[in-house]
């Protein structure tokens, strides 16, 4: 029975990450804009019909959740910045917001167990050049070197913290090696 388990996670692994890499593929190529292409990252999440796992153990379910929580932090934002003014405008700006600020901090939570799992090796981290003055000097990059497409971004101060308490930090700003996705706007 747990190899059986084992192999279905597997399978889970390479559905999500295949998709994960095909929708960047659609973005870099110009096919999908920023917006498409959080929505159908949010719909791959949830047609996964998979929680976040509990228990992180390995790279690969921490790389998931990571995914998982700033899919759903990124959708619920997305969805208050389009409300519109009306009835029930700050209800639901404040239920938006409220769901993508806990997801964020999940999918940062989600970094630093993966960043513990790999030991803090062949990692850099740095602040980001960006458009956005509410993000200049807030949001920062975290590359995992040894592993394609692992790239995190966050603006938490307690996970900058334990970069630099790493020795993984670098305060010098850098230009994002998805410089155009950070500064695309949606």
């Amino acid at each position: 029975m747990r190899a059986r388990s084992i192999l279905r996670r597997k399978g889970l692994f390479e559905r999500f990450f295949e998709k994960r890499s095909a929708l960047i593929q659609m973005y870099n190529n110009g096919d999908i804009s920023k917006k498409e292409f959080i929505e159908m990252n949010y719909d791959a999440v949830r047609r996964l019909s998979r929680d976040p796992f509990i228990n992180v153990d390995s790279f690969e379910k921490g790389m998931f959740n990571y995914q998982y929580f700033n899919g759903l932090a990124k959708y619920y934002k997305m969805l208050a910045k389009e409300l519109k003014p009306g009835r029930n405008f700050k209800r639901y700006y404040n239920e938006y917001i409220t769901k993508a600020n806990h997801f964020y901090y999940k999918k940062d939570c989600a970094a630093l167990e993966v960043l513990k799992i790999i030991d803090f090796k062949n990692v850099e981290a740095y602040y980001i050049k960006v458009n956005s003055k509410k993000l200049d000097d807030e949001l920062y990059e975290i590359v995992l070197k040894n592993f394609k497409e692992a790239i995190f971004h966050s603006k938490a101060k307690w996970l900058l913290k334990v970069l630099k308490e790493e020795g993984v930090f670098d305060n010098k700003k850098r230009k994002s090696l998805i410089n155009e996705y950070i500064n695309e706007k949606y």
